[in-house]
């Protein structure tokens, strides 16, 4: 028989899967795959479950309902100032990583090179080149996570199509600063490239830093594409809604590839994620904060075990160099190993990175879930390096 798709089906596992399928066989506290144990905002499931039953479940605009495209314009104003059409402007999708594929597949022609940032979300890399494009990868390196300047303005060429990058980053929580932006819009100018962002953390950010988007930057409007997350922002990462914001040159290409993708999302989740980007304030500075004590909960007491916790200034997601505890393994190995031995299971960090001189001594755990799950892990792993 012809051989399948050399790209997709030579892709392995994904890490996640691996290590919640490790995490069920060992009934281990599973701090590894990102999602909270919240249900998420009660007006927000109650508004969906009313539209399920009294509204209309047929096929929905392609584009979105229209309650959820205005939800998103009007977020934008409210939190970055941006002018936002939500008519020409605004497109929902069935998550952020459907959001991800329309903007690369809709993008990117054969031989483009996209700038990647490492250590990267894993489903990046196989959709660049699924896309046929190139990828250019910079390495950001622990501790500090700093942006390496000189080799990110090296993977720039004549032949880059866009950069690809995720801020508040997951899995390294950094935040970009408005400096590290700029240059990197600087180089997207000079270089005429486009930015997709990927910003589905924006609202989980700690610290009292400030979520600043690449599209509020000079120049950058109508060459930036900005992609956000129901699932992140409102606790419900079941319900796959995602929405892209871009210029409407730019918002061609990307619709007309997601007709052919998914074509449309539920119509009541779409209009429960309306109701929940129209919430208060309130709710959001909640979100964080609540998240910000349950990352201090978690890196306090691994740093009580004995790991060396790196800053984590946003996302879900705390990195811990486990070397003190006299593990002389991989990550991958100290990740098995703390799975099967103490019950609780992490994710290794060298899964983020494609270059064979990634790190191999870090792993990250997830803090967004419920005190108890939280305590659990902390008193198994407590126990177990204690002895």
């Amino acid at each position: 028989m012809k051989s399948a798709n050399s790209t997709m089906s030579g892709l392995g596992t994904t890490v996640f899967e691996v290590m919640s399928a490790l995490a069920r066989e060992h009934q281990s506290v599973n701090l590894g795959q990102g999602f909270p144990d919240d249900k998420g905002p009660q007006e927000v499931r109650a508004a969906a479950a009313d539209y399920l039953m009294h509204g209309h479940n047929q096929y929905p605009p392609m584009m979105g309902i229209p309650e959820l495209r205005q939800a998103v314009a009007e977020h934008a104003r409210r939190f970055q100032g941006l002018d936002i059409d939500w008519q020409s402007e605004v497109l929902v999708t069935s998550g952020a990583t459907e959001a991800l594929a329309d903007c690369l597949f809709g993008l990117i022609e054969p031989g483009d090179e996209v700038v990647l940032i490492e250590p990267l979300y894993d489903s990046y890399l196989p959709m660049v080149r699924r896309a046929g494009g190139v990828p250019r990868l910079v390495r950001l390196e622990p501790p500090t996570w700093r942006l390496p300047r000189e080799e990110l303005a090296a993977a720039f060429g004549p032949k880059t199509k866009l950069i690809l990058f995720n801020t508040p980053m997951n899995p390294c929580s950094k935040v970009f600063d408005r400096e590290e932006l700029s240059f990197i819009a600087d180089l997207c100018l000079k270089h005429d490239v486009y930015a997709v962002c990927d910003e589905v953390y924006e609202h989980i950010i700690f610290d009292d830093r400030r979520h600043i988007s690449m599209m509020t930057l000079p120049g950058m409007r109508d060459r930036t594409v900005r992609i956000g997350s129901a699932g992140k922002s409102f606790s419900l990462t079941g319900w796959k809604v995602g929405y892209v914001t871009a210029a409407p040159e730019l918002m061609k290409a990307i619709a007309r590839t997601h007709q052919f993708m998914t074509f449309t999302t539920p119509p009541n989740l779409q209009w429960g994620a309306a109701t929940g980007l129209r919430l208060d304030d309130g709710y959001f500075s909640t979100l964080a904060a609540d998240m910000q004590r349950k990352r201090d909960r978690l890196a306090g007491a691994l740093t009580g075990i004995g790991f060396d916790v790196l800053p984590a200034h946003g996302t879900y997601f705390v990195t811990t160099d486990f070397r003190p505890l006299g593990f002389n393994g991989t990550d991958e190995e100290f990740c098995r190993h703390i799975t099967v031995k103490a019950g609780v299971t992490a994710v290794p960090v060298s899964a983020f990175y494609q270059t064979p001189e990634a790190p191999r001594y870090f792993a990250r755990f997830c803090f967004c879930k419920n005190d108890s799950t939280l305590d659990s892990a902390i008193d198994r792993l407590s126990a177990y390096f204690g002895d």
